[in-house]
């Protein structure tokens, strides 16, 4: 399942490959300088996320959070009033631990979006899943971020919720509560891959940390994470549900169910 994600292997060996074309040099330089733009704008969010003293430190995350998904995303969903309420319950989940958002309150309004569109009861999580979900995904992101193997939107840390112990919080903050239901719509394996460790009474921050304890901490090259991700759209229980719901109601009436759990999910005061 998705994770052991970490379990992290050593492989010093490359395949032979052929000398690129001009044509594929060009392609490669572009999608370098591409990539290499995209890490060091992450590597300032992570730094503000990790350094958010006002609202105004808040919303300067949220709108650089935005602006990374700016293609993707679709503009009634990144406008002034939905950046300025997600920031707002991020400045508020940090300045007071009291204000984190639940798990369960995740949980609950996921559960309500996959009754509302009748997808199957696979789907519907509780607190304890979502909690394995995010243990997993800070743990292996945090370990590949410090190693500098991957320092991507996937992967930065400082956005987490953290306890004393370093481990992650009971609640989110803002912006990982929006992460937990895009894993939990977009890749789904991660839910199963939580309920097996569950089942098996396996935490993946512990045996992360066990197959780390005696990793050389500069070891870079050939560093390889194995993880499985969500290729097949047919896997995905979701996806089914979604295109039904918006064939037999329309796009309206969808888009207006998930401003209503957006309201849930961040309550006005």
């Amino acid at each position: 399942m998705i994770v052991l994600w970490l379990i992290l292997a050593l492989a010093f060996t490359d395949p032979q490959q052929s000398t690129p074309t001009p044509d594929e040099q060009a392609t490669m330089q572009r999608a370098q300088l591409e990539h290499e733009r995209h890490r060091q704008a992450v590597v300032q969010l992570n730094e503000l996320a990790g350094r958010i003293h006002s609202e105004a430190d808040a919303l300067a995350f949220v709108d650089g959070i935005a602006d990374i998904f700016a293609d993707s995303l679709p503009a009634a969903w990144a406008g002034p009033s939905i950046r300025q309420r997600v920031a707002h319950a991020e400045y508020e989940a940090i300045s007071d631990p009291l204000r984190l958002i639940p798990e369960q309150r995740i949980a609950d309004v996921w559960n309500e979006y996959v009754r509302e569109i009748g997808a199957p009861e696979e789907a519907v999580v509780n607190a304890a899943e979502i909690h394995s979900m995010r243990d997993a995904d800070y743990a292996s992101g945090q370990a590949m971020w410090t190693r500098g193997m991957n320092e991507s939107i996937w992967t930065m840390p400082n956005f987490y919720a953290t306890g004393p112990d370093g481990k992650i919080s009971d609640g989110c903050r803002a912006i990982e509560a929006l992460r937990v239901i895009y894993d939990l719509d977009r890749t789904f394996d991660n839910l199963r891959g939580a309920r097996d460790r569950l089942r098996k009474g396996i935490v993946a921050s512990d045996e992360i940390k066990k197959h780390l304890k005696n990793a050389d901490p500069n070891q870079k090259t050939g560093f390889r994470v194995l993880v499985r991700a969500e290729l097949r759209e047919s896997t995905n229980p979701l996806r089914p549900a979604e295109y039904r719901y918006m064939r037999e109601h329309g796009l309206d009436n969808f888009n207006q169910l998930l401003e209503r759990l957006f309201v849930e999910l961040f309550p006005s005061e």
